[in-house]
C-alpha cells in the first residue's frame, strides 16, 4: 500500500456525551466540534477522538475506561502541556517524569476515569540509542508463528 494511513479517532467510552465534551474543552484545550448524545466528537489540532456513551455503543464498543497516547515532540512540550493542564483545572494523575523505557510522560484522566498518556520518547537523543533491545529476531520468529 503505497497511500499514507490516516491518523485513527479513537472511541473514548463515556456516561454522558455533553458533560465529558465540555470538560475535554474548558480542562484539555478540546475544541467541541459536534454531538450531544449518542456520539459527538472533540478535536485539537490534528487529534479527534469521538466521545460515545452507553446507547451507542451497547454490544459493540469498549465499556471500561481506556488509555489513549499522545505523542509530543518533546520533554518541553509534555512540561509545558502538563503546567496548562494543571492550571485548567484537569485531573492529574501522574506528574511529569522520565522513565527507564525512555519516555518522559505524565497521565490525566477525564471524567469517566479514561487516562490520556501524554508522552515523548528521547531514546533517539540517547548515545547508546536508547537501549532499546534488538528483538529484530523475535519478531521475524513471531511472523512465522501468525
Amino acid at each position: 500500500m503505497s497511500k499514507p494511513f490516516p491518523s485513527p479517532v479513537p472511541e473514548i467510552p463515556v456516561r454522558d456525551v455533553a458533560r465529558a465534551a465540555v470538560y475535554y474543552e474548558r480542562c484539555l484545550g478540546f475544541n467541541w466540534d459536534w454531538g450531544m448524545e449518542g456520539i459527538g466528537q472533540v478535536s485539537r489540532d490534528s487529534c479527534r477522538l469521538f466521545l460515545t456513551d452507553g446507547a451507542y455503543r451497547e454490544g459493540t464498543s469498549p465499556t471500561a475506561p481506556v488509555v489513549i497516547w499522545i505523542n509530543l515532540n518533546s520533554k518541553a512540550e509534555v512540561d509545558e502541556l502538563h503546567e496548562a493542564w494543571s492550571k485548567s483545572g484537569a485531573r492529574i494523575v501522574a506528574a511529569p517524569e522520565s522513565t527507564p523505557s525512555n519516555l518522559h510522560e505524565f497521565t490525566a484522566a477525564d471524567l469517566d476515569g479514561n487516562q490520556l498518556r501524554v508522552f515523548y520518547d528521547f531514546a533517539w537523543e540517547l548515545p547508546d540509542r536508547g537501549g532499546r533491545i534488538d528483538d529484530t529476531a523475535q519478531r521475524e520468529a513471531a511472523r512465522g508463528k501468525a
